[in-house]
């Protein structure tokens, strides 16, 4: 890979990292689809796995004081419940699925609370948080909303929203890892060689946007949210229909 898109990589992992030590999600989304432009999905999904799970597990250390680590707990069973799941089914990535998938997610971040009153701080939803949106992490490669609708309408502070999916995308990030990166021709010698220059600038990244942060308002954290991510998933519909149509 030339040294260009390297840099280029290294960029859009910067800028996006800050976008979800925002919002704690979003910027994942992003950098997916810059990365499947230039790798297979499943490598793709892998690479991404690995600049991300630096990203958050950065962001998960500079806000580790507001972890609340019993719903982490929830999470990783559900995520564990989803990963044999998708083991036992082999089930493998393409590009289509990946694309209509993300793109529809953001539908999930406008149903009314009363509609889907769902609270992760619960156990039960806590275990659904982990089953459907790590394990949808897992198997499109990002599941920001998803995630999202379990915690946008608790009533835990944005820092505390923050600081817990972070750690929960830890999780899901490092079973994409071994999920794909298992696969034989999922993640080459020079595939590792990208995260491992994209990392640093993932955690500088995320740096700046937990600074940010802070400076946010909850109610302005939540609407932006919402916008943001509904404008990334129109832009992955639009390329999956695209895709569908010409397949």
């Amino acid at each position: 890979m030339s040294p260009l898109v390297l840099a280029l990589i290294a960029l859009a992992t910067f800028c996006t990292s800050i976008l979800s030590g925002i919002f704690g999600m979003a910027g994942g989304m992003i950098l997916l689809a810059g990365l499947m432009a230039l790798l297979p999905v499943a490598t793709a999904i892998a690479v991404q796995g690995a600049i991300q799970l630096v990203a958050n597990g950065s962001r998960a250390i500079f806000s580790r004081a507001y972890i609340d680590w019993r719903i982490l707990g929830t999470i990783l069973l559900g995520l564990l419940t989803a990963a044999a799941l998708l083991f036992i089914i082999r089930y493998t990535p393409d590009f289509v699925t990946v694309c209509i998938a993300v793109g529809l997610m953001p539908i999930l971040v406008w149903i009314p609370k009363d509609w889907l009153a769902l609270d992760a701080s619960k156990p039960v939803h806590g275990f659904l948080c982990g089953f459907f949106g790590s394990g949808l992490n897992l198997a499109v490669g990002v599941a920001g909303p998803t995630i999202d609708i379990f915690f946008i309408r608790t009533e835990m502070d944005r820092r505390t929203v923050i600081a817990t999916k972070a750690a929960a995308q830890v999780l899901s990030h490092s079973a994409k890892i071994v999920f794909y990166g298992a696969m034989a021709s999922a993640m080459a010698p020079g595939d590792w060689i990208i995260a491992l220059i994209a990392a640093p600038f993932a955690i500088i990244g995320t740096n700046v946007g937990y600074r940010i942060l802070q400076r946010l308002s909850d109610e302005g954290f939540r609407r932006w949210t919402r916008y943001i991510v509904t404008g990334i998933g129109i832009f992955y519909l639009i390329r999956g229909l695209i895709a569908l149509q010409a397949g």
